[in-house]
């Protein structure tokens, strides 16, 4: 069982409200949540229900209207833009739904991308080797699949040794064969590292694999279960 120590980064009383013109949308309403060391977590819901902008929050790529947020004993609450650059820059790893990689460069240079501007980064081919792909080092993204170019970004995210890994609808560009191809990689990145892993995603099979679970609904925290029976990537089905 977790205790406080296992804490990496925790939220109390988040609210995160955007104006659109005269309306104002609240994406966030009050979440309160831990995340463990070394857990793969999955936040569920549907669209709409605050997953992309909680994820956002924790990866320091956009602020709270109200709440606060830790990183360990450090406050990022009210942390400059300075601070929540360096904080991502060594801390957190992303990957998102359309991978971002630069269609100029090879697998080998999207990660080193990376691993020039990070203190104590994989190198590039060590990173790809970690998601299998060690014989496409040299290759562009456009001779890759769509599986391979998300191991690439995957790669990426993780050259950095990152406590943290932010996933962001990482299947949902992918077919379901080659989505639980992508998420065996993420399992075993998990199971290999301490690193903690958020995935978010609409897919409720994806909570199965998932130390936690924690259901999302229009902005608030509805639920957190833990999986009578947790399965492997490889032994979802969608």
């Amino acid at each position: 069982m977790a205790n406080d120590r296992d804490v990496v980064l925790t939220t109390r009383g988040l609210t995160r409200h955007y104006r659109m013109g005269e309306v104002t949308i609240q994406a966030l309403r009050g979440v309160d949540l831990d995340l463990h060391r070394g857990e793969l977590i999955v936040m569920l819901g549907a669209s709409g229900s605050g997953k992309s902008t909680l994820l956002n929050i924790l990866g320091g790529l956009d602020r709270a209207s109200s709440g606060t947020v830790h990183y360990g004993d450090d406050d990022l609450t009210h942390a400059s833009q300075r601070r929540l650059t360096a904080y991502r820059r060594h801390h957190v790893g992303f990957v998102f739904q359309f991978y971002n990689l630069i269609a100029s460069l090879t697998a080998r240079e999207n990660v080193a991308m990376v691993t020039d501007i990070s203190r104590d980064p994989l190198t590039p081919e060590s990173a790809l080797s970690r998601v299998g792909l060690e014989d496409r080092l040299d290759h562009f993204p456009s001779q890759l699949s769509g599986g391979e170019q998300q191991r690439v970004a995957i790669a990426r995210a993780i050259a950095k040794r990152p406590s943290l890994l932010l996933c962001d609808e990482p299947t949902g560009a992918l077919d379901s064969h080659t989505g639980i191809r992508v998420l065996e990689v993420i399992e075993t990145l998990n199971r290999e590292s301490d690193t903690t892993m958020a995935i978010i995603t609409h897919n409720a099979v994806i909570g199965e694999m998932a130390d936690r679970v924690v259901h999302l609904r229009d902005g608030r925290v509805e639920g957190i279960t833990v999986p009578t029976r947790r399965r492997h990537a490889a032994q979802l089905q969608w």
